[in-house]
C-alpha cells in the first residue's frame, strides 16, 4: 500500500517542477532579448557549477580535475554562447529538437529496445531508442526546414532545386542531432558514476539538476551554432 503512494507522490512533484519550469523558460522566450540571453547564461552557469561538482567528486587525479574543469568552462560554455548568438527562433527550434530527441528515444526504446549500446555507463539507453530518436529528428527537421525555406514560394522560383538540397542536407543534419544528445547523456552519465551520484543535483525536485536535463542540449546546441556560422544559410 505504500510503494503505490510513493510512486504517485513523486508523479506530482515531477509534474509540478516540469510545469514550473516550461512556464519559467516560456516566459523568458516571451520577453526575449537581455531576458533570454540571461536566463540562457543563468541555466549554464547552474550547469557548469553541477558539471564541476561530478568532476572534483569523481576520482580524478589534481591534473585530471583541472582539465576536466577547464573543458567544463569550454564545453559548457561554448554551448550558451551558441544559443546566445543565435536568433531566438532557432533558439526554440534547438530546444523543441532535444526534446523531441528525448521524448522519442524514451518510447522507441521501451517500445522496441532490447540491446543496450553501453550499459556499463548508461543501462536505459538502446540501440532502438537511438534509431527512433534519429527518425524523430529527421521528420522534425524536415517540417521545420519546410517552413522556414518557405518551399511553396521557392518552387516557382528558379532556385528550387538548390531550395532541395538544402531540405535534404538539413534533414541529414537534424538526425545526426540525435546522436550528438545521446553522447552528451553519455558523458554526464560517465561522470555521475565515477561521482557514484545518480543526479547532478537536486536542483529540480523530481528531476535531478540543471545539467541533468540538458546534458543532451549542450552538444547539440555547440555543433548546431558553428553550423549556423560556417555553412551558406
Amino acid at each position: 500500500m505504500i510503494e503505490p503512494t510513493t510512486k504517485k507522490s513523486d508523479l506530482g512533484v515531477r509534474t509540478l517542477s516540469a510545469i514550473v519550469m516550461l512556464a519559467v523558460a516560456g516566459a523568458a522566450f516571451r520577453l526575449g532579448g537581455a531576458w533570454l540571453d540571461g536566463f540562457i547564461a543563468l541555466i549554464a552557469l547552474a550547469a557548469f557549477f553541477e558539471l564541476a561538482r561530478l568532476v572534483l567528486r569523481g576520482g580524478f587525479s589534481t591534473l585530471g580535475q583541472f582539465a576536466g574543469l577547464a573543458a567544463g568552462v569550454f564545453y559548457v560554455g561554448l554551448a550558451a554562447w551558441s544559443l546566445i548568438d543565435m536568433e531566438e527562433l532557432l533558439v526554440f527550434v534547438t530546444v523543441v529538437l532535444v526534446m523531441v530527441i528525448d521524448i522519442s528515444a524514451y518510447f522507441s526504446g521501451r517500445a522496441f529496445g532490447n540491446k543496450k549500446i553501453a550499459p556499463s555507463i548508461s543501462p536505459s539507453k538502446t540501440w532502438a531508442g537511438l534509431y527512433g530518436a534519429m527518425i524523430a529528428s529527421a521528420m522534425f527537421g524536415f517540417l521545420v526546414l519546410l517552413w522556414l525555406v518557405g518551399m511553396a514560394a521557392a518552387f516557382s522560383a528558379s532556385d528550387a532545386h538548390t531550395d532541395w538540397n538544402y531540405v535534404i542536407a538539413g534533414t541529414a543534419i537534424f538526425s545526426a542531432m540525435a546522436v550528438l544528445a545521446q553522447a552528451g547523456d553519455f558523458l554526464e552519465s560517465w561522470l555521475k558514476r565515477r561521482a557514484g551520484m545518480k543526479d547532478s543535483s537536486n536542483l529540480i525536485p523530481g528531476h535531478g539538476g540543471v545539467f541533468d536535463r540538458i546534458d543532451g542540449l549542450i552538444p547539440v546546441a555547440i555543433v548546431g551554432g558553428i553550423l549556423l556560422n560556417v555553412l551558406p544559410i
